[in-house]
């Protein structure tokens, strides 16, 4: 029975996965969760960084920068849904391929608590308007202090209202994407750009430079969490699957969207503080794009709303994304035996995973009343989510590195810059990637940062991989598999599956031709010579 559900979870996901998404559509499915961090992270960012958040958004966007190139390879070398837990499961093993999964799962669990907090944070800039006080909610109770029942209980209706979308099918579309992630985008540029013209004030920037600029541990704080204004270049690569032509398509749309994402990152954080001092992003946490939007002359007045309904949409999106990734990861974990087929149960009448939503919305929704208990809801889940996706990102580098010494056949329509040429014994030329090892070393740094930083980051994040991990060892020996060690994977067959199915048909011969010179120096039958 286990085995029958597994299997018409297998089938479920390959007819959902069609190769529909165009350029344009892969550029806006990644900056419809990219785009959106934005909104999020200024508030939070600016509060803990002050006059320095300029430069702390520079310092992280150059990290994210290397993090990109290292996706942007990977991705269209092994163009697969999976993202970092794929890569990192080939790379270095099924216990790796695990913990880089289950640091997703966080992610993608918190994506759904962060960004439906936040949407329906964007939806309460209208209650002034409304004549309703949000404060007015706000309750105690023993130690826990200032508790926003209002907000609390439309983030959770959110939650559900999702959880019910997707257990019947619903589920973000390229197109809505392409038209919300366009509108966006137009918007996030016009805020930036009529900021500037209309009323930047360089003195107020250079003033909170120099007077208000952050201590050492600030600084740092401010570091750690400015990475999540970047977070969601894995959208691209669980994209990857569904793309069409993936080694063409996803290098040219994902190294453009770095650079919009990274540009304007650095452009609402200068714009802002040479428009409003520090302290009005910290105390609008909940909605600084639109709080700044409102603060251009002649335009704030449609502007600041516009950006309001459009912020709580995007992030409503993000939301989903959350849901999704959850139920797609876990698809793709059940299948490689890192988690229970039990996982991967499809609903009989709407074939969806219903175990995987409900499960990990439910999730969702004890992070949303947890992080409500907390003094700052939207930087308690910021804390968990940069946890999880420095640690995931940390195991892409070392995937990356990896890779090119173990599978230098794979073909590469796209490698990250900075490469040295190595000749081993065996004739094998492996091009190390020094950038690789450069941007692990600046996550690393992040993630350092992190739990030196984060009180709760570094308390509540190794314990999910703990209670993981536990998870993890009693299914593998339950199931007579080997808990460090990993299952015995047909990689080669694999590589040559996903290339046929992405009908990159060029690079699928550049890669037989390449086994065959492989087995030739080895005198051994290669049997991919002649091989259709």
């Amino acid at each position: 029975m286990t085995q029958t559900l597994a299997a018409s979870a297998s089938q479920a996901e390959r007819v959902e996965l069609r190769r529909d998404v165009t350029v344009w559509g892969s550029y806006t499915w990644g900056y419809a969760d990219v785009g959106a961090d934005i909104y999020v992270a200024l508030g939070l960012v600016i509060g803990a960084a002050q006059g320095g958040a300029p430069l702390v958004f520079a310092v992280a966007g150059l990290v994210y920068i290397m993090i990109g190139l290292a996706f942007t390879e990977l991705s269209s070398s092994y163009p697969v849904a999976g993202g970092g837990h794929y890569f990192s499961l080939r790379g270095l093993g099924d216990f790796c391929g695990f913990l880089s999964g289950s640091a997703l799962l966080l992610d993608y669990t918190i994506d759904i608590a962060l960004f439906a907090t936040a949407s329906t944070g964007y939806l309460n800039f209208f209650l002034p308007y409304l004549g309703v006080d949000l404060a007015a909610f706000a309750v105690s109770w023993g130690p826990f202090q200032n508790i926003n029942l209002l907000w609390m209980g439309e983030t959770m209706l959110l939650i559900l209202v999702l959880l019910g979308l997707n257990l019947r099918g619903v589920r973000e579309s390229s197109m809505l994407n392409e038209i919300i992630g366009l509108v966006d985008l137009l918007l996030e540029m016009s805020i930036v750009v009529f900021g500037f013209i209309l009323a930047w004030n360089p003195d107020l920037l250079v003033r909170q430079w120099v007077m208000e600029f952050p201590n050492l541990r600030q600084f740092m704080y401010g570091f750690s969490l400015a990475i999540i204004s970047f977070v969601g270049l894995e959208s691209i690569s669980q994209a990857a699957q569904e793309t069409r032509r993936p080694a063409t398509v996803i290098p040219r749309t994902s190294i453009a969207l770095i650079f919009t994402v990274f540009i304007l990152a650095l452009g609402f954080s200068t714009v802002g503080l040479g428009i409003l001092p520090w302290q009005e992003f910290a105390a609008h946490e909940a909605d600084p794009i639109a709080h700044l939007a409102s603060h251009i002359p002649y335009l704030g007045v449609l502007a600041g709303p516009f950006a309001a309904f459009l912020g709580a949409t995007i992030l409503f999106i993000s939301a989903n994304t959350g849901i999704m990734g959850d139920s797609r990861l876990v698809f793709s974990m059940s299948h490689f035996k890192l988690v229970s087929p039990w996982f991967s149960y499809v609903h009989p009448k709407y074939r969806t995973p219903s175990n995987a939503i409900i499960g990990f919305g439910w999730v969702g929704l004890a992070l949303t009343i947890i992080a409500f208990l907390t003094p700052s809801v939207l930087d308690t889940l910021a804390n968990l989510y940069a946890f999880g996706a420095t640690f995931g990102y940390t195991l892409v580098f070392a995937s990356l590195i990896r890779l090119r010494f173990s599978d230098p056949y794979s073909p590469r329509p796209y490698k990250v810059p900075g490469n040295i040429k190595w000749k081993r014994k065996d004739g094998t030329v492996v091009e190390v990637p020094v950038l690789g090892f450069i941007g692990m070393l600046g996550v690393v740094a992040i993630f350092v940062t992190v739990l030196i930083t984060h009180d709760i980051g570094r308390v509540a994040g190794p314990a999910w991989l703990i209670l993981s991990l536990l998870y993890y060892a009693y299914f593998r020996r339950k199931n007579g598999l080997p808990v460090f060690g990993s299952v015995k994977h047909d990689w080669e067959q694999e590589q040559v599956d996903v290339l046929v199915r992405a009908e990159e048909y060029e690079l699928l011969e550049d890669y037989k031709q390449a086994l065959v010179r492989r087995d030739k120096l080895a005198g051994v039958p290669s049997r991919w010579e002649g091989a259709e």
